[in-house]
């Protein structure tokens, strides 16, 4: 009896070593930073690599010690941890939008945001509008788009505590925002004099109480409209307690099965978000869920959490308690809470119970080891294999079949290993991050050899594009342009292809003409020069390649820049391959706002023209120096597009022309080459130009200043050169007697909209 009782025992403690050596896999280090001024920081959030789970890179936050202030993603600051819920408690930052007299550095007329992979917006929040005749709206982004918005209209001022219900402030009542919504915008505007006619909306007393309107996101119960102070300056609050629902991961419980990260005493629950899980405390522990020993159990004799009727006879249990009788009394068991005079035997207590104990603790240790050891070796074996299944996954044996056939023309393209590509990036640790976009994250690495590179992890895809990517990475690897980013190789081991790159050293064009790397030297001569290569090789792509490609995101974003500033198109992660036997593709939509072809974003159907478009916004941004997209310009030109067509038809162009490159002496060629934008830009891609055309009228441009420039330096040598004929960079004979871009007094304005 003692044997068989001996063996069980060691089967439990068997299987209790096993699932906690399985669960204890995703731990923070025991040196881990676990408060940031008053507030706790609790595991699966952490300050440094190591202390938060890291397998989506989600749940890591950031500590200003000088301000003890923590913050999450781009300067979000965190104000609360709820495991339970599970909730995060951020700041965000209100909208306004200000009249004139009023407009100061803090006016934000638009607020954009961007989540983790793990966070969604809570239906606890509350999109809530403050100020008299304006409109609100908020707009969210993911697998669903989804916008909502509320409007406030009044022409007096309300009572002084009113409630929130459309007049001085409005809010949005159910919101249902998608669970896959990763970023979204708001902000809020005051409506024109035709918008509502029942209300004077230019009322002059609306002004002096009412200077501002404001839109915010905040947890329902955390705002309270006061007209009196609210409407005149929103009592000089900036910003919100917003709340976000987290998960962990995108698995169910059931598919992350032993491998999820839940501690002991706990419970795995699917999120109510849609995707990925949340662990929660057994009834009668608590504590955080996501530790190891995190859940610990709760004494409810000393807790007052017992029902018995005389707390002296209360006994804790593991997860529970009892009723512990006195001597001589038995427990009721239909009331689990009082005793009864009806006398039981004590049972007898097995002799040797300290003996089976100590050798039961004894093989529970030797047991714990081998285990160890084995788990060890499994895990080894277990990487190998994922290895070789992403490999073969992502077409490895694809790719290397091919590239036996296509011959010698692809000895270039090499296939890196998982292994390699770690120690080029230290890990993929964060300070090598060079970018992140839509298409993945760009990392700076180091080979072997010593040569810098640029390797981009993508976003998880669809495992049917298999054989496009394969298409795609022998088609890129063949194209050798000086002026296109050139692809080095691959690494198919991962869970999604990494593609390596040269690496660019001087930043993107969006740097040099918005960011960090503004400067004066990017001359009217550069922009060209810039322009000029960027159409050269859009046009070698469209018409060169052996398969025609589509780049699909042409952007100031997705040009590098070189130390000589020669331009590199970069970014192929959103580009198709045409068949030779079509013209156009029907595809999902995809691209980046203010340089989306808009014929493209109505139809699907996508074509070289939409290439044509973006380059035509990207000449325009060259041109003005101005984004592409900017919500602090006037109503009709927040999109740079309309705001360059409006400024050529009210003959003010000059007005928008960056003051770096408008002089004298090349004025009638920036108008030439703004014709040349605003006809990439026109609506209807069968009236735009092809980038073989786009690049003669440019380099003929580049010709004219050239010529200009000479004939400054050399008078004497200015007649003959009337007579002779310039090659261009693709091939073409200009003749020096005619201009293919003439001085047209009237643009066809509204079709270039």
């Amino acid at each position: 009896m003692k044997l068989q009782g001996g063996v069980f025992l060691v089967a439990i403690f068997f299987f209790l070593g096993y699932t906690q050596l399985v669960k204890g896999q995703h731990q923070p280090r025991p040196d881990c930073q676990t408060r940031c001024g008053n507030l706790k920081i609790e595991y699966p959030f952490g300050i440094s690599p190591g202390c938060y789970y890291d397998e989506y890179d989600s749940f890591n936050v950031t500590c200003d010690d000088e301000k003890e202030k923590l913050f999450i993603g781009i300067n979000v600051e965190v104000v609360n941890f709820n495991h339970s819920a599970p909730q995060l408690s951020v700041l965000f930052n209100r909208s306004s939008d200000c009249d004139d007299e009023q407009r100061n550095e803090t006016n934000e007329t638009s607020i954009w945001y961007r989540l983790g992979s793990s966070f969604s917006l809570s239906p606890k929040n509350k999109f809530t509008l403050v100020g008299c005749n304006a409109l609100a709206l908020l707009s969210t982004f993911g697998k669903q788009n989804y916008s909502t918005g509320c409007l406030s209209l009044c022409d007096s001022q309300p009572e002084a505590y009113g409630e929130c219900n459309g007049v001085g402030c409005c809010r949005t009542e159910d919101f249902s925002v998608p669970s896959d919504s990763y970023q979204f915008q708001y902000g809020s505007a005051r409506l024109g004099n035709q918008t509502i006619k029942s209300v004077d909306l230019f009322n002059t007393s609306v002004y002096q109480f009412n200077p501002c309107t404001y839109a915010f996101l905040v947890e329902d119960g955390k705002f309270n409209f006061n007209s009196s102070q609210d409407l005149k300056n929103l009592r000089n609050v900036t910003r919100f307690p917003v709340a976000l629902d987290w998960s962990i991961g995108n698995q169910t419980c059931e598919q992350a099965g032993s491998t999820n990260i839940c501690g002991g005493n706990t419970k795995c629950f699917d999120s109510t978000r849609g995707k990925g899980y949340i662990c929660k405390c057994k009834d009668g522990y608590n504590g955080n869920p996501y530790l190891l020993d995190g859940c610990q159990d709760i004494n409810e004799c000393t807790t007052r959490r017992h029902n018995c009727s005389d707390p002296s006879t209360c006994e804790n249990t593991l997860g529970s308690f009892l009723c512990k009788c006195p001597s001589g009394r038995d427990l009721n068991t239909t009331t689990m809470s009082s005793c009864t005079d009806t006398r039981k035997e004590e049972e007898p207590k097995y002799l040797g119970w300290t003996i089976v104990h100590l050798g039961t603790t004894t093989g529970f240790l030797i047991i714990l080891l081998t285990i160890s050891y084995i788990k060890q070796k499994m895990k080894h074996r277990k990487n190998t294999e994922l290895r070789q299944q992403f490999f073969v996954q992502n077409g490895g044996g694809m790719l290397i079949q091919r590239l036996s056939v296509a011959g010698p023309s692809n000895d270039d393209v090499k296939i890196f290993t998982e292994e390699g590509m770690k120690e080029a990036t230290v890990g993929y640790d964060e300070s090598r991050i060079l970018g992140q976009g839509g298409q993945g994250t760009v990392y700076k690495g180091t080979l072997p050899n010593n040569s810098i590179v640029a390797i981009k992890k993508a976003r998880l895809g669809d495992s049917s594009q298999v054989e496009q990517f394969i298409n795609e990475v022998l088609v890129l690897s063949q194209i050798n342009h000086r002026n296109v980013v050139k692809l080095l190789g691959c690494c198919l081991e991962t869970e999604v292809p990494l593609l390596v790159y040269e690496f660019i050293s001087s930043g993107t064009l969006f740097d040099h003409l918005h960011g960090s790397m503004y400067d004066f030297s990017l001359t009217w001569e550069h922009r060209l020069r810039i322009a000029i290569e960027v159409a050269g090789a859009l046009a070698y792509l469209h018409s060169a390649a052996s398969i025609p490609i589509i780049h699909r995101d042409i952007k100031t974003e997705n040009i590098l820049l070189d130390e000589n500033l020669t331009a590199k198109v970069a970014d192929f992660g959103a580009s198709r391959l045409i068949p030779m036997d079509k013209e156009q593709l029907t595809t999902m939509v995809q691209g980046t706002l203010g340089y989306l072809d808009p014929e493209y974003y109505t139809t699907g159907l996508l074509n070289e023209k939409s290439d044509v478009y973006s380059f035509g916004v990207v000449l325009m941004e060259l041109l003005s120096g101005q984004k592409a997209l900017c919500f602090e310009r006037p109503e009709n030109s927040k999109h740079l597009v309309s705001y360059f067509v409006f400024a050529t038809k009210e003959n003010r162009l000059h007005e928008i022309i960056d003051d770096q490159v408008l002089n004298e002496n090349n004025q009638r060629e920036i108008h030439e080459a703004a014709r040349v934008a605003i006809e990439c830009t026109r609506l209807k891609g069968e009236e735009r130009p092809r980038m073989k055309e786009v690049v003669v009228e440019l380099e003929t441009l580049s010709v004219k200043i050239t010529k200009h420039k000479w004939s400054d330096q050399y008078p004497e040598e200015n007649e003959h050169l009337l007579g002779s004929n310039i090659v261009s960079a693709q091939g073409d004979t200009i003749s020096r007697g005619y201009d293919n871009i003439k001085n047209v007094a009237l643009l066809d304005i509204e079709a270039g909209r």
